[in-house]
């Protein structure tokens, strides 16, 4: 939130220089910000004025506002304009003619009707009307006028406000797999309330279909604890941790699973059943992680890798990484995904080891050793997101200021950059495995259940082109 400062010439009218008859005119659109903060404002959470969805006599209609966003705007009509400031507003009367859809233009007027001298009150008429010159509000408002008179240029500073809707992010991600058929999953030991509510609430949304692998009864005792409904979901015993590492692997190298998911284990304890060499999920690409982030500041998604897997990745290691996340953006809609090679620096220094593998795995890229996107490399992280920040520096980049994938040095600054997009910026994230047979959700045991069946989202995403391409 900033502060947006700008120039405003007030000047009212007294008691005194009123004439009957005058007036003053505001003109606003309804836009979908101006609804939530309505809403967030006044505590009205009536489906009527928020629900995108509601229906009222069968017919589904727009955000609708029974007038009162733009009852509200009388008021600033008389506070600022006229009578203008100075101005108490003693009584007011309004009848809501019609509804206020999302897009309409509202035209305020208030008119001076009656004056009354022993106590300097005026009536004045208000009428809002829409795009079409329709009332949509008309009334009255008894107000006691200003005697001094007000009339300078005054420098207000508003702030500038910002809607950070998550929950709106988080059910517009859950559409990407609308009317795709759901995908058997195997999760691994998920003994804890966030664990296992993840995957059901990816069940429930048509996402996933679980197979929970663990100790049954502590498995049942969480749910009937949580309130958490298993109906409909096979569960697997296992007798320990360990145990449904193995089994939930198992499941998947059987066919009878096309995703791998973490519940209340440590990650080593699925990672090395993963990467067992005989029996595990490997595939001849090096296995990495991707945090994908919807960050409410920033105007495209970003992927950061690897920030869980490779802990100080070799320069080897960060072809295969930044080609596996080429390849998810692909999957998610992103055609050329812009990558940024971050470093502390955004020049070429002998001395700090990630400038010079960003400048060899760029001249790779050149070179057809990547493929699918744009490289560019080593970019400092203010440089890769912020075109100002790149402009001013003199970088002159297709990347710079629009990464989508943000490629970092080693597993420590990747974990910290992701953890303060999530935690400081309000960013949804979901985290998956590449690299490996099946996509795998690995989320932090601190995830909640929605960070959880978004990861099921990206999981479903990938195991559907999977089965795209053993079709073709």
């Amino acid at each position: 939130m900033h502060d947006n400062a700008e120039q405003r010439h007030l000047v009212n009218k007294t008691y005194d220089e009123i004439r009957i008859g005058d007036s003053a005119t505001l003109k606003r659109t309804l836009k979908p910000e101006d609804v939530k903060l309505f809403a967030v404002l006044t505590g009205d959470v009536n489906p009527a004025v928020v629900d995108p969805q509601y229906s009222q006599s069968g017919m589904f209609r727009e955000v609708i506002a029974h007038g009162m966003w733009s009852g509200s705007l009388i008021s600033t009509v008389l506070g600022t304009q006229f009578p203008g400031p100075g101005t108490i507003l003693v009584d007011q009367t309004l009848h809501f003619a019609r509804p206020v859809t999302l897009g309409d233009t509202i035209t305020i007027t208030v008119t001076a009707k009656q004056k009354f001298d022993h106590n300097r009150h005026v009536i004045l008429d208000c009428v809002c009307t829409n795009q079409e010159g329709l009332q949509v509000v008309r009334g009255t408002a008894e107000v006691l006028a200003p005697t001094e008179k007000v009339s300078r240029v005054q420098e207000v500073h508003m702030p500038e406000v910002s809607i950070v809707d998550k929950h709106e992010r988080y059910t517009h991600l859950l559409q990407r797999v609308h009317g795709l058929e759901p995908i058997p999953t195997a999760v691994a030991h998920p003994c804890d309330r966030e664990s296992l509510k993840g995957p059901v609430q990816a069940f429930q949304a048509g996402i996933i279909e679980p197979i929970l692998v663990g100790p049954e009864n502590k498995i049942r005792a969480v749910a009937e604890e949580n309130g958490i409904d298993l109906y409909g979901i096979r569960i697997v015993h296992a007798a320990h941790s360990h145990d449904a590492a193995a089994m939930a692997v198992s499941l998947v190298r059987t066919g009878d699973a096309e995703a791998l998911m973490k519940g209340s284990l440590h990650t080593d304890e699925l990672m090395g059943e993963v990467v067992a060499r005989a029996n595990g999920l490997r595939t001849g690409r090096r296995i990495s992680h991707v945090f994908v982030m919807d960050v409410p500041t920033y105007p495209r998604p970003l992927l950061i890798t690897d920030a869980a897997i490779n802990i100080a990745p070799t320069l080897e290691d960060k072809v295969d990484i930044i080609q596996n996340a080429i390849e998810l953006a692909h999957i998610i809609g992103i055609a050329e995904p812009k990558v940024a090679i971050l470093s502390a620096v955004e020049t070429v220094n002998p001395k700090i080891q990630s400038t010079l593998d960003a400048a060899a795995l760029c001249k790779m890229a050149d070179r057809g050793q990547i493929k699918g996107g744009i490289l560019d490399g080593p970019l400092a992280f203010d440089n890769a997101v912020s075109i100002v920040a790149a402009k001013t520096k003199g970088i002159k980049s297709a990347v710079a200021g629009h990464a989508e994938i943000l490629v970092v040095p080693d597993l420590e600054s990747g974990n910290m950059v992701a953890k303060q997009l999530e935690y400081l910026a309000n960013a949804l994230t979901a985290g998956i495995v590449l690299g490996t047979k099946v996509p795998i959700v690995l989320t932090s045991r601190a995830d909640s259940a929605e960070t959880r069946t978004a990861s099921c989202v990206i999981a479903a995403l990938i195991a559907h082109a999977n089965r795209n391409k053993g079709n073709d």
